[in-house]
């Protein structure tokens, strides 16, 4: 038997976002980032993500499991694949290609 669903026909189960922002302090860089990972969530993602915040300054070490090289830095754990973005996010249509939410337009 099937386990039960509230979901309409024709839809899609939605899909959980585990996203990971790597920072070094607050920097303006790094609290931009945030802002603009935050802002893209609500706008198209609403209530499918989780965003976990790492301060390298506090936790180095936790940069070496996902093979940080640069700050701010976004990494997409769920769904797979993995996918990273380094910068402030404040290029929307580049994060959301990035993140595959979007297809690339020809250029």
């Amino acid at each position: 038997m099937a386990p039960n669903t509230k979901q309409s026909v024709g839809q899609e189960p939605q899909q959980k976002w585990t996203l990971r922002l790597y920072v070094a302090g607050q920097t303006p860089k790094s609290v931009s980032a945030f802002t603009n990972l935050k802002r893209l969530c609500e706008t198209h993602l609403k209530g499918q993500y989780e965003i976990e915040v790492v301060d390298l300054l506090e936790n180095p070490r936790l940069a070496k499991g996902d093979q940080i090289v640069a700050v701010p830095s976004l990494v997409r754990r769920l769904p797979p694949p993995v996918k990273k973005i380094i910068g402030d996010l404040a290029d929307e249509e580049k994060v959301l290609v990035g993140l595959d939410l979007r297809s690339a337009r020809p250029a």
